[in-house]
């Protein structure tokens, strides 16, 4: 896979270490699950405290690709106004950095203006996020004389699910999307889609159920049109649209979420259209191929590490991380769970501060460590996490047991 040229202030020679590591001694490892992969986590053993890392965490391709795009364009255009359209990825640190250097934000998270377009002209850039933009900012853009193409970040897999959306638009199959309605991808993949194709947008599973319903006509047809408001496409009839159809997904959403929601609408259509395994397709197309390998791979990574006996469990990002948040999700249904940005939300020994993502609120918890030793501790990240944050909170929680020096010999072990 290709290496990209990201900030040293983002890389972590203790984590770059480990995972080359992995990957050298994975080579020699017998499969250790049904797939050939082994996803048990790496131990860090400092002695009166133990790390567990997860076996995958950290920057995808996706995100190392638009750091890059964006730190080579400031390098490469210095004295030019350089805009962002909205947050380059969900991480404080990498936004911040961005900002410092001249950067400005045209939009929030939500699509709301920050900085009017009108103040645009064709002498400037403008950076198209990882999560990509709608069709419609695009034209707006090109109509300033903006080049758009020229400094996209958009993620490749996030174009995949475009490209695989079109595909089967052109088969006449309509979409259904798994995601977050208000989530900057989603409302990018809602644009592309919808163009080729009449579409829809479901959140979760009790949403999807309740899709169904419309489908083998439970709900009464007129009910659609509010239950759903704002998230379908214009012209969207709801007695004819959904006859035949395919389901892509938000990218960072829970890869077994989308699974589940895809084979529950899949096994509706076989039941509702009398239909089997053969026929299926003349309904409902395959589109497994749109998940993410990085979410996916993520996701499995902490399920692997969770079957590790610990304490608690430490999850590094950006509190708007989607990718991040179900990371979260996956560890706080096994153990204590604390959802940080960096070392600074640690406060000491026995204070820490972590998100609630539930509430949208920053908690203050008291006697987060426990009192035994080994103190064992899982730790993983979100695909916009730069690694130096992690190993930033690997010292000062190794500090608290006396043992920061350790984390420097383990290193210099590994490495």
């Amino acid at each position: 896979m290709k290496q990209f040229d990201v900030p040293v202030i983002y890389r972590s020679p203790l984590i770059s270490a480990i995972k080359k590591k992995r990957k050298q001694e994975d080579k020699m490892k017998k499969p250790a699950s049904p797939s050939g992969r082994d996803f048990t986590p790496s131990l860090l053993d400092l002695g009166p405290v133990q790390f567990y890392l997860a076996r995958h965490f950290g920057f995808c391709y996706g995100v190392e690709n638009a750091i890059e795009i964006a730190f080579r364009t400031i390098e490469e255009n210095p004295g030019k106004r350089i805009f962002l359209l909205s947050e380059m990825i969900h991480n404080p640190q990498v936004n911040e950095d961005l900002q410092q250097r001249g950067v400005q934000f045209l939009q929030d998270t939500y699509g709301k203006e920050i900085i009017s377009l009108d103040e645009i002209t064709g002498d400037d850039i403008v950076l198209i996020p990882a999560f990509g933009t709608t069709l419609s900012m695009e034209e707006k853009l090109r109509a300033k004389g903006i080049a758009v193409e020229k400094y996209n970040t958009t993620c490749p897999f996030v174009e995949k699910v475009w490209n695989r959306s079109e595909q089967i638009a052109q088969k006449g199959y309509s979409i259904v999307i798994h995601g977050k309605p208000k989530h900057e991808e989603t409302r990018a993949t809602f644009s592309h889609s919808s163009s080729n194709a009449p579409s829809v947008i479901v959140n979760d599973m009790v949403e999807t159920i309740e899709l169904g319903k419309y489908i083998t006509g439970e709900k009464n047809a007129a009910e659609f049109y509010t239950e759903f408001k704002g998230r379908y496409s214009d012209g969207f009839d709801i007695t004819k649209d959904l006859q035949r159809f395919g389901v892509v997904n938000q990218t960072t959403q829970l890869a077994s979420d989308t699974q589940a929601i895809s084979d529950y609408l899949r096994q509706l259509m076989i039941k509702h259209f009398g239909l089997n395994d053969s026929t299926i397709g003349e309904r409902f197309a395959d589109t497994r191929d749109t998940l993410c390998y990085a979410t996916n791979d993520n996701q499995t990574a902490v399920s692997g590490m969770l079957e590790t006996e610990a304490d608690l469990a430490i999850v590094v990002g950006g509190y708007n991380s989607s990718n991040t948040t179900h990371l979260v999700e996956l560890c706080e249904k096994t153990l204590p769970t604390f959802f940080v940005t960096d070392e600074e939300k640690i406060l000491s020994a026995d204070e820490i501060l972590h998100f609630d993502y539930h509430h949208k609120q920053e908690l203050h918890t008291i006697n987060f460590l426990p009192k035994n030793e080994p103190v064992k501790i899982l730790i993983t990240s979100g695909a916009s996490c730069p690694d130096a944050l992690v190993e930033g909170i690997i010292r000062k929680v190794a500090g608290f047991y006396g043992v920061a020096t350790k984390v420097d010999v383990l290193a210099a072990q590994i490495m």
